[in-house]
């Protein structure tokens, strides 16, 4: 049977921080009418609530091209970041803050925010984390299932371009990607076994329905998933990225990496399955060094320097980048890795304010003001 090529349009969600510009701390209890304020300048795109109030979730149209996402995810950043400033505040892109207590969050009041906050307790409350997930249309059911179990390989890939989460209540937690050894403690994470059909997954989903444990499919928090609102396939193992460009980068290597899977598909051939357990690994290595560090070429069986595989995915791609016309997009993730994630320029910034005399608070305050500034660089709306 032959197989329709994927649609490959896709969607982006991002999932931001609202900042009192004053104390640098998180807005414990921002106005409600921002959200009402954000859809109403959008009303094509998504503007949601997130679990914490002091944060807001936004999410893209479906979009024909990545030049479109680019556009969009511009319009929304723009607008959302407007919207905000207007009420006295400002919005920022990371997917930790750097020092605010989760213990001193406030939940949404909402069903299901409710119910998690119920049934995870501390491991729900304390989740003052932000990510980024980006959508892959892919219409045919086994189709999906069979990209997911391939492009799964190269999620750490994805991650250690996106970093942005080194600080945790205050502290430098050692890694680039604080925010999955938070995400980590909800059951249903990381990632996910391998699946030989979509009926396989969706027996998988209906037995955990029938044993009480779930209530639908979106409690499965894997790195990727089946979306289980939309025909998509769902990349979640990313952190947000605080520049929109970078965002724009990783969803373009994503889409391009679904395609040339098609592609060696239709021509009888396929990448390795490695088990979940090897590519968690490379998981840990992304979370831990980020893009500048190290991480398994399982072909070879040996580490070698991140930048070496990036370059070997680029040129796994290249012709997937001509077709859907975002070659600078993915050339660009050489430039991330030259400069360094959002968590690498974090540690600078707070390690320079520390030398140069500042207290552990005043250091963090720097922090989040280079993250407010970067988060709208690329926009328009720069200050």
């Amino acid at each position: 049977m032959v197989v329709k090529a994927p649609e490959l349009t896709v969607g982006i969600e991002e999932e931001y921080l609202l900042v009192d510009p004053v104390t640098r701390d998180l807005a414990v209890d921002p106005p409600t009418q921002i959200l009402e304020e954000c859809q109403r300048r959008v009303p094509d795109q998504i503007v949601t609530p997130e679990f914490l109030r002091s944060q807001i979730e936004i999410g893209t149209r479906v979009c024909g091209s990545i030049k479109e996402a680019q556009s969009a995810l511009t319009e929304l950043r723009c607008n959302v970041a407007d919207v905000v400033r207007e009420h006295g505040l400002a919005l920022v892109a990371a997917s930790t803050h750097p020092f605010a207590a989760w213990q001193d969050q406030k939940p949404t009041a909402k069903e299901r925010y409710e119910i998690l906050a119920r049934d995870m307790q501390a491991t729900a409350r304390r989740l003052l984390i932000c990510g980024m997930h980006v959508h892959a249309a892919i219409s045919d059911e086994d189709l999906r299932i069979d990209l997911m179990n391939q492009v799964t390989y190269f999620l750490p890939h994805l991650l250690a371009l996106t970093t942005s989460s080194p600080f945790w209540q205050g502290e430098e937690s050692g890694l680039m990607s604080y925010r999955l050894s938070v995400f980590d403690g909800l059951p249903r994470t990381g990632v996910p076994d391998y699946f030989n059909s979509y009926g396989e997954y969706e027996r998988l989903v209906s037995q955990m329905i029938r044993a009480g444990l779930i209530e639908d499919a979106t409690k499965l928090w894997w790195d990727i998933r089946p979306s289980d609102k939309y025909p998509t396939l769902e990349m979640r193992m990313t952190d947000v990225c605080t520049r929109l460009d970078d965002a724009v980068t990783v969803a373009a290597l994503y889409v391009c990496l679904l395609r040339w899977l098609y592609r060696l598909r239709a021509s009888n051939q396929r990448w390795r399955i490695y088990p979940s357990v090897l590519i968690a690994e490379n998981r840990w290595l992304a979370q831990r060094h980020s893009c500048t560090g190290q991480m398994v070429d399982f072909g070879m069986g040996e580490q070698v320097p991140y930048a070496n595989l990036l370059d070997e995915v680029i040129e796994f791609v290249a012709e997937d980048a001509e077709a859907l016309d975002c070659v600078e997009e993915v050339k660009r993730s050489r430039d991330i890795v030259a400069r360094g994630t959002s968590a690498h320029r974090q540690l600078a910034v707070f390690r320079a304010a520390k030398e140069s005399g500042a207290d552990n608070t005043e250091a963090m305050r720097q922090v989040v003001d280079m993250l407010i500034e970067e988060t709208m660089f690329g926009t328009g709306l720069e200050n």
